[in-house]
């Protein structure tokens, strides 16, 4: 998992980054030749082992988690993940590989990366309604439950058709802080 040298055959690259404050912890990473394929929340080494082991199991390929600052397929992830947090990117333009997603779940996922720019929220409902799904809000509640790429595809932006904010898989004051940092909420004060 932290060999030294990267893999020949298929591969992915993976690495943690430092949490900004807007998340409260580390970021998991991980890239394939086609593009990124994971984040994930809260990573620590127990968490991090795990999802490195599903990863390989469910691509059938390797891991290699390249030095510090040498990363070649998450280079620009990480570049653009610190521009975000930094309030200067309003937009991911990274490659994504989609393949830990299909069918409604993909659709609704890439509806949602298409349609809610930075800064605005759609309801579960809404989002349903604009895949030809009208009533299926707690299907799209699911999708975004399953989405393997947080804040690139931006799931913390979809909230409850009354107003209410809705879960989030990196928890609620996470999805609350990274609304603020869009300008859809006012900042926490804790």
């Amino acid at each position: 998992m932290d060999s030294t040298e990267r893999p020949r055959g298929p591969h992915l690259e993976w690495t943690v980054v430092p949490g900004e404050s807007a998340i409260g912890g580390p970021l998991l990473l991980a890239a394939t030749p086609q593009g990124l394929v994971r984040v994930e929340f809260h990573a620590g080494p127990d968490r991090v082992e795990k999802m490195i082991g599903s990863l390989v199991s469910r691509l059938g390929a390797d891991a290699w988690r390249p030095p510090p600052g040498e990363e070649v397929l998450l280079g620009e992830a990480i570049r653009q993940l610190t521009a975000y947090f930094a309030g200067s990117l309003k937009r991911f333009d990274l490659p994504l590989d989609w393949r830990l997603s299909s069918g409604f779940n993909r659709q609704v996922l890439q509806e949602l990366d298409r349609s809610v720019p930075y800064g605005a929220v759609v309801g579960y409902g809404e989002l349903a309604a604009r895949v030809g799904q009208p009533g299926a809000a707690q299907a799209v509640g699911n999708a975004m439950g399953s989405n393997p790429l947080p804040l690139v595809v931006a799931c913390h932006r979809v909230v409850e058709n009354d107003g209410g904010i809705g879960g989030f898989g990196g928890g609620v004051e996470t999805k609350r802080s990274l609304l603020a940092l869009e300008g859809v909420l006012p900042q926490p004060l804790f």
